[in-house]
């Protein structure tokens, strides 16, 4: 079965749906992520702190906020069966809407990629959710930050390029 533009729209808005409704959950929960009295970010895990911080963070929550971010963690699985599939219905919207076939192919990749996005996220969060009861060890961070980078550029690659084509009216070709 292909799906045809209707279709993927219709998948492109559940998404959207399961995308906001889980963003808004994390969001709330992310103001309770302190850390000797200053807070952290999930970015911050992600990109930004050396591994000496995500070690100390990680294994110096107390009991509470280990929760919220286990929790956190574990809804950001649900964020990620909106986003990814989400991405992916949004290049191929676009690619209905394009007639270059250069193009229509690119975002064809583009959309299929999304699945090795998921599967880094996937991988991401196991490691974080790992390194909660378990410190980061030898080279799994520097494993890590790989899988954070690949994760985001196809992401956001396949977002910024699919957006401005699948906003734009369709070509009718006469």
């Amino acid at each position: 079965m292909i799906f045809r533009y209707k279709e993927w729209k219709q998948l492109f808005l559940l998404c959207l749906g399961l995308f906001a409704g889980t963003a808004f959950c994390m969001k709330w929960m992310e103001e309770d992520f302190i850390y000797n009295g200053s807070t952290f970010t999930i970015i911050g895990l992600e990109i930004s702190y050396p591994k000496v911080k995500v070690q100390e963070i990680l294994s110096g929550l107390d009991y509470r906020v280990r929760t919220i971010l286990s929790y956190h963690l574990y809804f950001d699985f649900a964020f990620m069966a909106g986003v990814y599939p989400g991405i992916a219905a949004l290049c191929m919207m676009a690619r209905d809407k394009v007639n270059n076939m250069g193009v229509g192919k690119l975002l064809l990749v583009l959309a299929c990629l999304q699945v090795v996005a998921l599967g880094c996220d996937i991988a991401e969060n196991s490691y974080l959710l790992t390194w909660l009861n378990k410190p980061v060890n030898g080279n799994e961070f520097q494993f890590y930050h790989i899988i954070v980078f690949i994760k985001w550029a196809i992401a956001l690659a396949g977002a910024l390029f699919a957006i401005p084509l699948a906003i734009r009216r369709r070509k009718i070709i006469v």
